[in-house]
């Protein structure tokens, strides 16, 4: 994350959280980064400096200003006229990173050969927050590379329970004791 996500990302949090709109621009915001990251032309086209840039403002009113918190939209714009509207991301990332600091909230990344169900989600979840004592918001990737098993990274730990991982650990005892 650059220096610039974690003004920027840091500042909008701030002022979202004087206003009590943490939650609901969170969201946005998350539903925004979806959208610049299926539409990565979109972004580009933003970003476009032989678009003028209040042509690149009225892009951004026409897409969010009646759809997202005014905050936000001005935020975008704020991002574009600067020129590092790349930024949004790492922005999103600070975002939620503050947020999840306030609202108690561990962020876990589980990682798996398929996409878990809703049912084992929510147990995972239950049995995740149950260890850390806070609630707990999960992220499933999907790396067929891991077979079979989770592999989670929560809190800075990481716990590898997958077929993957288990071979590479045989694969390490089997090369320490031959050398």
């Amino acid at each position: 994350m650059t220096e610039y996500a974690r003004v920027y990302g840091g500042s909008l949090y701030d002022l979202a959280a004087e206003e009590q709109l943490t939650a609901v621009i969170l969201e946005e915001m998350t539903a925004i980064k979806g959208i610049f990251r299926e539409n990565p032309d979109y972004l580009k086209l933003l970003s476009e400096p032989s678009i003028s840039k209040d042509e690149r403002i009225k892009l951004i009113e026409d897409a969010f200003g009646n759809q997202v918190q005014r905050y936000l939209v001005s935020f975008l714009k704020l991002l574009c006229e600067k020129g590092i509207l790349r930024e949004y991301e790492g922005c999103t990332e600070e975002f939620t990173k503050r947020y999840n600091e306030d609202n108690n909230i561990a962020e876990a990344v589980v990682t798996s050969a398929v996409k878990l169900s809703d049912s084992q989600l929510d147990a995972l979840k239950s049995k995740l927050e149950n260890t850390v004592g806070k609630r707990v918001s999960i992220i499933n990737k999907i790396d067929a590379s891991v077979l079979a098993g989770l592999k989670v990274e929560l809190e800075g730990k990481q716990f590898d329970g997958t077929v993957q991982g288990r071979l590479t650990d045989i694969s390490k005892k089997i090369n320490e004791t031959i050398i």
